[in-house]
């Protein structure tokens, strides 16, 4: 098969954009930068954490002796609520080219253990499931006054996550963000063609092939986009047709925390290192709108290439021209799923 072998692009339907994949080119020889491995034992609770039970944050606010999953207001919030200080910004009408506006919302960080050892990975299916719950509590309490509620994981320092505690944020705003502004444009066209879902039709024909699918279960299904950008990127797929997380019900968040669990000790096991990435869920905006083109699904971006210590860098070509990759889905595909 010359896409496993033959330099060639790819065509992503959610973005609306083409990548580059290269076959071969993680043989060449590599005198860059060499990161430094995550070795480091962490304690189970660090007197020194902002994020651990007890402990007092940045605000001056103290921590209860949280047992399970812990939320609270972002002590340094990217958006501020409208109801607080805010700077008035008039739109220009008179030149396009220097367009402003006003924004407002919420940020959160929700703990996901009191315990500052562990990751997802090495947490039960139960307490990912306590997780899970805790997104969508703060979804569900957010999506009144807000257009769009991203929920979202950086694990890892090299991914810029500034404390290792375990810990996810939820950012709410009030306008839709870029990445989904472009996924809920590039379903509606495709729903519109073809009156069902992209993503629907696009995980059936996954399923049929085989080459992608790292997992699944009765509900739950991990993949390698055939579009994939990162290395070992995958994406998490509902196997029923829902629009929006809000709407899983108990026994699907279960299925869907013992398949997180799956995948994230996949990614452990790849280059025995606690891997690094960001995560986040995608569903359809809080529009009061139907949103039937739109199908649930979560991106997990891995950053490291061929080793614990060597990562792949978006630079150059990636930065000046469009997107390009070194290995194949289905080469990246193979090495996760017999890890599973």
């Amino acid at each position: 098969m010359l896409l496993l072998t033959q330099p060639h692009r790819r065509f992503n339907p959610l973005k609306n954009e083409w990548i580059l994949v290269s076959p071969g080119r993680t043989k060449r020889p590599w005198n860059g930068k060499q990161e430094t491995a995550q070795t480091e034992q962490q304690p189970t609770h660090d007197p020194n954490c902002n994020l651990c039970p007890g402990n007092t944050r940045a605000s001056g606010e103290k921590n209860p002796q949280y047992t399970s999953t812990f939320v609270f207001q972002n002590d340094y919030p990217a958006m501020r609520d409208e109801s607080g200080d805010s700077v008035s910004i008039e739109q220009s009408e008179s030149d396009a080219l220097f367009n402003a506006e006003a924004v407002h919302g919420a940020c959160k960080v929700v703990c996901f253990s009191p315990r500052h050892d562990l990751t997802l990975a090495q947490m039960t299916p139960e307490q990912i499931f306590q997780t899970i719950s805790a997104f969508i509590n703060q979804m569900n309490e957010l999506k009144t006054q807000h257009h769009w509620v991203q929920v979202f994981e950086n694990k890892g320092a090299l991914m810029g996550c500034s404390n290792p505690h375990p810990h996810g944020q939820v950012w709410a705003s009030n306008f839709v963000p870029n990445e989904l502004a472009r996924e809920d444009e590039n379903q509606k066209i495709y729903f519109e063609k073809h009156s069902s879902p992209l993503l629907v039709n696009y995980l059936e024909s996954e399923l049929n092939k085989k080459e992608r699918v790292v997992t699944e279960n009765n509900e739950w299904a991990v993949i390698v986009p055939f579009w994939a950008t990162w290395p070992f990127e995958t994406m998490v797929l509902p196997k029923f047709h829902i629009s929006n997380m809000t709407a899983l019900t108990n026994d699907q968040i279960t299925s869907l925390a013992e398949m997180t669990q799956k995948l994230l000790i996949a990614y452990d096991r790849l280059f025995e290192t606690s891997m690094p990435y960001s995560m986040g869920w995608h569903f359809a905006p809080f529009n009061n709108q139907e949103n039937a083109h739109w199908q649930l699904h979560a991106h997990y971006y891995p950053p490291l290439l061929r080793s614990a210590t060597v990562k792949k860098f978006m630079v150059g070509y990636e930065m000046l021209a469009q997107a390009q990759r070194d290995l194949t889905p289905e080469e990246a595909t193979q090495q996760l799923k017999a890890l599973i």
